[in-house]
This record gives C-alpha cells, sequence and structure tokens, in this order.
C-alpha cells in the first residue's frame, strides 16, 4: 500500500470516528497534509463524515485551489484547513467540528479548560476566534476565504485547539490521530466541565504543570494505537 492509499484510507477511518463519536453530525470536516507533498491537504468533498468513502477523498493547494474536484463540490470552509497548513508547518491534520458540548464555552465568559487528565491536550483554556471582530456581523460565521482562515489561525498561535464564537471548533494535531483524539476528548471534556460546574461549588481543573506532564506524553503519541483501535472498531471500521 503507498503512503497516499494509507493516508487516505486513515482520513476515511477519521471521518468515521468523528461522526460516530457525535464530534461532526451532518457537518464538520477532516483533512490530513499530503503524504507526498506538504503544499498540498487531502479532504473530502462535500459530504457529511459518515458517508465518506476513498473516491470522496481529493486534493486541495493551501490556498483552497483543488487539483482533481471534477464535478462534485468542495467544503466551502476548505480555508480553514488551508491556512492552518499555511501558517503551521507543524500540523499534520486539522478537525473542524460543531460539538454541541462545546460551543457553549464559544460564547460565554466560563472559560473552557482541562478537567480531566486525557483532556490535558487541549492545553491552556483554548482562545476564542470572533469572525466579527474584523469581519462584521453580516457574515454567516463561516470561514469561507483565506483571508478569515488566516486571521482565525492567529488566534490558534501556536496551540492546538481555538474556539469559534457561536460555531464550534478547529483542532490541529501533530498527526491524524492527534487531531481526532483531541477533538473527541475537547468535547467530553465540556461535557464533564458543565457537569461539574452544574454540582454547584468550586471546580477544580488541571494544574499547568500536570497539563505540561501530559501534553509532553500526549507528543510523544504514547496510547494512541490503542485509542485508535477502539475508536476505529466501534466506528466499523
Amino acid at each position: 500500500m503507498s503512503d497516499l492509499t494509507a493516508a487516505i484510507d486513515a482520513l476515511v477511518t477519521a471521518n468515521r470516528i468523528v461522526a460516530h463519536e457525535d464530534v461532526c453530525d451532518s457537518y464538520g470536516h477532516v483533512s490530513i497534509r499530503h503524504p507526498d507533498n506538504p503544499d498540498r491537504y487531502l479532504l473530502a468533498y462535500s459530504r457529511a463524515p459518515s458517508l465518506i468513502e476513498p473516491e470522496d477523498i481529493v486534493t486541495f493547494e493551501l490556498d483552497g485551489t483543488p487539483v482533481d474536484l471534477g464535478d462534485r463540490t468542495p467544503y466551502s470552509e476548505r480555508a480553514i484547513h488551508g491556512a492552518i497548513y499555511e501558517q503551521r508547518p507543524d500540523v499534520m491534520s486539522v478537525v473542524h467540528n460543531h460539538s454541541y458540548q462545546v460551543v457553549p464555552y464559544t460564547v460565554s465568559t466560563v472559560q473552557l479548560q482541562p478537567i480531566i487528565h486525557v483532556a490535558a491536550r487541549i492545553g491552556d483554556p483554548p482562545p476564542t476566534w470572533d469572525i466579527k471582530t474584523k469581519f462584521g456581523d453580516s457574515t454567516t460565521l463561516l470561514v469561507t476565504t483565506m483571508e478569515q482562515g488566516r486571521d482565525m489561525c492567529k488566534t490558534l498561535g501556536d496551540g492546538k485547539v481555538v474556539l469559534m464564537r457561536g460555531h464550534g471548533a478547529t483542532v490541529a494535531g501533530y498527526s491524524l490521530e492527534d487531531a481526532v483524539l483531541t477533538s473527541i476528548y475537547l468535547q467530553v471534556n465540556a461535557q464533564i466541565q458543565t457537569t461539574a460546574i452544574g454540582l454547584g461549588g468550586g471546580v477544580e481543573y488541571l494544574s499547568e504543570g500536570e497539563i505540561d506532564a501530559r501534553r509532553g506524553a500526549d507528543k510523544e503519541q504514547a496510547g494512541f494505537s490503542r485509542a485508535w483501535e477502539h475508536f476505529s472498531r466501534r466506528a466499523g471500521r
């Protein structure tokens, strides 16, 4: 199996996983940097993640220009992916989602922050990008241009997660597995944090030292294969 064939197969699995884990429903998308050309990326055409097949994967230039789209319609928000790959050579995969557990933290003064060890990978409280700040209040809140994508990427900085006001979240990973697992545990953390806050009283979040220690382990991708196999089987792959 060639590197490209293997990458496409893994990308199909990633789409099935985020759909099965309810990180993405009909919307949202997963991409991976092209294994043979770092100035391109692989992303499906505009289909629900649960339906993606290998033949649905399209190659794009970093500016969003499709190489082999044919008569298919691309995702309108592919600029999210291209802008991150353009600005962050360390990023190998991107997940954009509208997780219903995460969205409340994009519009609240309560910060989403790591509360459970497997979510330490999200880092310090993720920053929130508001498209209205630079592009006004007449947008659809979708990132449809490279200018918007690059502006969002400034807020992401060198982190792994950027929240998007009233929209969702975008996750940048060192690998496809990293991006997918971070997306899953971002959602898990949001759900647990909301539950903990609802109990009343104080909430103890992970310390800075605990976050740094766990992120170091995650960067080494220890245990990723076990988690990937688990979620792949759950998604029928």
